[in-house]
């Protein structure tokens, strides 16, 4: 009997797993599709010649993060790879805003758009050396963080510490506007906070686009050299020499509760597997509360407030083979990994309010990946491969373009949205579909289909807006791993601090599980208070799942 048993097979149900392995537990992963690792996966399917990642590929938040830091997975052969530049963002007039791999190349390009906006992002990325490290031990620590939130406070004392406040809560367009003259720092910023799915006005934009932006000019965007599933198969090879166990094509039906404890879970074929301590759930928010655990072993409230649960923005992604180098008009965008695609702030607003008014972009922001620029091994010599993706709305109420997009994602919806970011991609490289080898269409459901966490190809695990941020992360009471059902702990990216491959949800879960008393024990302190606030639902012979009758 496994000591504890963890559901999902992706970055941070790996990382929960070779926490617990370290710990002298006995672990079992079971994982849906047959292979491991959620959206850190690559395949050939393009094209034989070209390794191209599924989901993700780029990842700042995985070279600064301490937890996979220390897991030391170079020692299971992990490399990183860079582009000769950071990001760029191109106008359609041949200007580029760039970030450099050093701080003074950024400002002195920069300081080409406007006088002063050299030294701005100087002064920004001085008060990220002075507090970044604490953010981050903010970013990923268990809410709420309170040491590291103590030493934040202490560094920025008194105005200095409401100033920095203020900064974080700003939407991002209000940010820019106060720190650059020209429009290139202000795109840096906007760019990468459309990275999640913040309008350039929304409230707390400001904060995401300026940690972000930070996190690629200190830690770069690095790539898993040999593709996004060498990063996956570094943590499957730690985890296997512990002694962990991997079962793939094993899709989990039901977490089995018994007096108010998580005890097994219960595969499709109806195998019941056992966890003697724990069990970790590296699930979306609703598969766990809606789908996983019975609605008797819950607080009488949780349903409504799974109801306002929001999800981030649906992905549609194109993959490619190209048969050489991007035609960039501006060049300076060649060398840099990640390229963002608007023609300036006023795009990037009306992009996200086609979105918010349900509307498929006509102009979708697009953010494209030169994979053989960040890493050579990805396709051979003189050619590239790349890839694009932009959000469009859940519920699709019209098509602001032409092509009457009506969100079924049938071959013709997916071929149309596919031409169009084509299209957006030639307003920036005249030619750029002349290089085209090969493609792969990625539609909202297919995302789904390739990882049920990924619903409506939602990849952050919920929404980053402030209302589902910090304490109210994933549900208002539920900020902290431990869930109701005592001896369960969700280890997913719907867990504080959400989306990003870093391994902080799923090592969050594992440490509380370590923490926790062996079975038997009484309920957590956090778990009292959640049930205080409602009573559970009953069961059907009129006893509360949460005492001994369960």
């Amino acid at each position: 009997m496994p000591d504890a048993v963890v559901i999902g097979a992706g970055p941070n149900g790996l990382v929960a797993a070779n926490l617990l392995a370290d710990a002298g537990w006995t672990v079992e992963v079971l994982e849906e599709q047959e292979e491991p690792g959620g959206a850190v996966r690559s395949d050939r399917a393009v094209h034989p010649d070209f390794v191209n990642d599924l989901c993700s590929s780029f990842y700042p938040l995985a070279a600064a993060s301490p937890v996979l830091a220390a897991l030391d997975l170079y020692e299971e052969g992990l490399v990183w790879s860079h582009a000769p530049q950071v990001l760029a963002h191109p106008l359609t007039d041949g200007r580029c805003a760039l970030l450099d791999r050093t701080t003074a190349g950024t400002a002195a390009g920069l300081e080409t758009f406007g006088t002063g906006d050299g030294a701005a992002w100087e002064g920004l990325c001085e008060t990220w050396d002075r507090v970044g490290g604490d953010l981050l031990d903010a970013l990923f620590t268990p809410f709420p963080p309170l040491r590291a939130v103590t030493r934040l406070a202490a560094r920025a004392h008194g105005a200095g510490a409401l100033r920095l406040a203020r900064t974080m809560l700003l939407p991002v367009r209000r940010l820019g506007e106060e720190e650059f003259a020209g429009e290139a720092g202000r795109l840096l910023l906007a760019g990468t906070a459309l990275h999640a799915d913040l309008a350039p006005e929304a409230a707390g934009s400001g904060g995401f686009g300026w940690l972000m932006s930070m996190l690629g000019q200190r830690y770069g965007f690095p790539v898993p050299a040999g593709g996004a599933q060498s990063l996956t198969s570094a943590l499957v090879r730690r985890l296997q020499r512990r002694g962990g166990v991997l079962r793939c094509g094993e899709r989990v039906d039901e977490i089995v509760v018994r007096s108010g404890r998580a005890v097994a879970v219960r595969t499709a074929i109806g195998e019941t597997v056992p966890g003697r301590r724990a069990v970790l759930a590296d699930v979306s928010v609703p598969a766990l509360y809606g789908r996983l655990v019975h609605a008797r072993h819950l607080p009488a409230r949780l349903p409504a407030d799974l109801r306002r649960f929001q999800w981030d923005h649906a992905t549609f992604k194109v993959d490619w083979a190209l048969g050489g180098p991007v035609p960039w008009t501006a060049a300076a965008a060649a060398g840099a990994g990640t390229v963002h695609l608007a023609d300036g702030m006023d795009e990037l607003t009306r992009f996200t309010a086609q979105i918010a008014a349900g509307q498929v972009p006509d102009r979708p922001f697009v953010l494209f990946g030169q994979m053989t620029t960040a890493d050579a091994t990805r396709s051979p010599p003189g050619t590239e491969a790349a890839w694009a993706y932009t959000h469009v709305p859940h519920r699709i109420t019209g098509d602001a373009g032409e092509d009457g997009i009506g969100g079924a994602w049938g071959p013709g919806d997916r071929e149309a949205m596919a031409d169009r970011l084509e299209e957006q991609v030639e307003r920036f490289a005249p030619g750029f579909r002349s290089r085209i080898k090969a493609r792969r269409v990625l539609a909202p459901p297919t995302f789904e289909a390739m990882d049920a966490n990924l619903h409506g190809g939602a990849l952050n695990g919920g929404t980053a807006a402030l209302h589902q941020q910090l304490v109210f992360r994933p549900l208002p009471g539920l900020a902290r791993p431990e869930t109701p059902v005592v001896g369960l702990y969700l280890a997913s990216a719907g867990a504080h601090p959400g989306g990003g491959v870093h391994g902080a949800p799923g090592a969050n879960a594992a440490r509380a599980a370590l923490r926790a008393r062996a079975p038997g024990g009484a309920l957590s302190r956090a778990q009292r208070t959640l049930h205080r606030g409602g009573a559970p639902r009953r069961p059907s012979a009129g006893r509360s799942s949460l005492g001994r009758g369960g």
